[in-house]
This record gives C-alpha cells, sequence and structure tokens, in this order.
C-alpha cells in the first residue's frame, strides 16, 4: 500500500519526548556550566579542542542513547524516500546560500565570533575543530531543533513549528555570544540574522524530506562552508 512522505514521517513517542526534553534542558543549561566548571581543574598543558572533542562525544552519545528508536527510524525513511530526501538537502543548501549571501548585506554593530575563533581553533587543532563542527554539532542538534522542537509543534501547527524550530536555533546561536567578551553585550542577539537562513533551510530539510538524517547531512555541510568561509576570510 502506498504511503505519503507526510504520512511516512518518523515521530518521536511520548517517551522519547520526554527523555528528549530532558536531555535538551541539560543541553541548553547544565551542561555548559559543567563543562565551564570542568576546565578550571584542567592543567595549564591540556589542549582545548581535545577537551571539547571529549564534551561533544560524551553529548553524541546521549543524544544516541536518548534518541536511539528515532534516529533508527529515520535511517529507514532516508533510504525509503531517499530522492525527496536528497531534493530536501539540495533546495535547502541553496536556499540558506543566497539567504546568508542577503543577510550578510545588513550591517550590524558586532561581528561574528566564530569568524575570529574558527580560524584559531583550526589552526592548533584542525582535526579536532573538523570533527566537532561538521560531525558531532549536528549529530547532536538535529534530534534536538529538529527532530523535538520541530516536531512537537509540528502536531500543532506546522507554521508554529518553523518559527520554533528556526527562531529558536539561531537565537541560540546567537545568545552564546552575548558574553562572549566577558561583557554583556545584547547588540549579539542580533547575530541570529546570520543564522536565520541555516536555521530555515534546516527546518525545511527535516520538513520536507522526511528523515532527520538529511537533516543532520546539510547541518553538516552547512558547517563547513562556514568553517571555509572563516579560514578564507569571508
Amino acid at each position: 500500500m502506498y504511503k505519503s512522505r507526510r504520512s511516512g514521517q518518523a515521530p518521536l513517542s511520548r517517551g522519547e519526548q520526554l527523555r528528549g526534553w530532558i536531555f535538551f534542558a541539560l543541553y541548553l543549561f547544565f551542561f555548559p556550566w559543567l563543562m565551564g566548571w570542568v576546565q578550571r581543574f584542567y592543567p595549564a598543558e591540556f589542549p582545548v579542542a581535545e577537551a571539547n572533542v571529549v564534551y561533544y562525544l560524551l553529548l553524541a552519545v546521549l543524544t544516541f542513547v536518548v534518541f536511539w528508536s528515532f534516529l533508527r527510524r529515520g535511517f529507514g525513511l532516508l533510504l525509503d524516500w531517499l530522492p525527496e530526501n536528497l531534493f530536501a538537502c539540495a533546495t535547502g543548501l541553496i536556499g540558506a546560500v543566497v539567504l546568508y549571501g542577503l543577510v550578510r548585506l545588513i550591517p550590524l554593530p558586532v561581528q561574528n565570533p566564530n569568524f575570529i575563533s574558527y580560524p584559531e581553533q583550526y589552526a592548533f587543532a584542525p582535526a579536532a575543530t573538523v570533527l566537532i563542527l561538521v560531525v558531532l554539532m549536528p549529530l547532536v542538534e538535529e534530534p534536538l531543533f529538529r527532530g523535538l522542537l520541530f516536531g512537537a509543534a509540528r502536531g500543532y501547527s506546522r507554521w508554529l513549528a518553523y518559527v520554533l524550530s528556526a527562531a529558536g536555533y539561531a537565537f541560540y546561536c546567537a545568545v552564546q555570544f552575548v558574553y562572549a567578551y566577558g561583557a554583556l553585550d545584547l547588540r549579539y542577539l542580533l547575530l541570529a540574522i546570520q543564522y536565520a537562513p541555516m536555521a530555515l533551510a534546516l527546518t525545511w530539510c527535516y520538513d520536507r524530506g522526511g528523515s532527520i538524517w538529511s537533516a543532520i547531512a546539510l547541518h553538516a555541510v552547512l558547517n563547513g562552508f562556514t568553517l571555509l568561509f572563516a579560514l578564507w576570510g569571508w
């Protein structure tokens, strides 16, 4: 019997949602604080890049534990709906690049700190930087912002799901810079404008493709482009 792509999309079970929301709260509020607290006890010679790899590896393991069934179902959907997922990735990538080029024309009072920190991180630890940005971050963040946040809101309203998932992710990316230089500077919240194209593209990719793995793959590609742009000084 033919099943449409929409009906084939794998929602999170109630148990997965409960575990997911707990993990989401820990990811946003507790784990960053814990990481900062642990870093105070690092030996002076301990490489920061390697510590960040360990941190994200642990988060990736927790992601598989929390979302194992969802990720497994998503892989099946990726194979069943491969043309749809490839199309969603391709159109999401094109849309993100075009929209990002447009928003970069908007003058902002602050510069994105990532375009300063990424080249420095890559110079000291290229393999660790690529592993975190291209593999681990997408694997951790997509089940949370797309699978959980978008999936939960999608049952009420598709537009609400887009707003919460895309705007929530853009805000999350920008808010971490508010204390980037040791003092409160709310102007860095405006950087959410620069992250909006990526957030919209990832949400579109998951919504249209139906598999969380297509969103993870697109996230990896976009993070890779971001790293390249930072290294090239664009």
